[in-house]
């Protein structure tokens, strides 16, 4: 899946430019928020490039399918800019997790329907990963944008 490959590489990349540049100037927070953050530009731009396969996941009693794509899709955008800025990362964080639960139904929706999008047309075995990887997404927002950030901004004991 394209979406947790972006995640893992850049949060690597980021890494790795951490150790270069200094882990003082650039946090472990920080590179998992920023990882974050591109995976979420990426999945939300492809809202408005892929919106037809997308709504075919959104629920048939949810009224205007394609407005509620376009909307979630600038909501991702939108989340990726909270989570780079220090003000609004923790509480991004958490509107994010519940996100995240939030769109979990939509996957299984897709996953019944076979949507042709993000192995969604393997139906039910695509659960088998995608529910887990939903998981993994709510746990690394929470490790990155809060747990992570509440320790960077706790005081040091000398």
């Amino acid at each position: 899946m394209v979406p947790v490959s972006i995640l893992i590489l850049f949060f690597i990349l980021l890494t790795i430019t951490r150790f270069v540049i200094g882990t003082e100037k650039i946090t472990q927070s920080f590179c998992g928020r920023a990882s974050m953050a591109v995976m979420l530009v990426f999945t939300g731009i492809a809202h408005f490039t892929r919106s037809t396969p997308m709504v075919e996941m959104i629920p048939d009693f949810i009224p205007y399918p394609l407005e509620v794509v376009y909307g979630t899709g600038l909501i991702e955008i939108l989340a990726a800019i909270g989570l780079l800025t220090k003000r609004f990362c923790r509480v991004t964080s958490i509107m994010l997790i519940l996100f995240f639960l939030m769109i979990l139904p939509a996957n299984v929706i897709g996953a019944l329907k076979k949507v042709e999008l993000g192995g969604m047309d393997k139906g039910l075995s695509y659960l088998y990963f995608r529910i887990p990887l939903q998981f993994f997404f709510m746990i690394w927002t929470y490790y990155f944008g809060i747990r992570r950030t509440v320790k960077a901004a706790s005081p040091k004991k000398k």
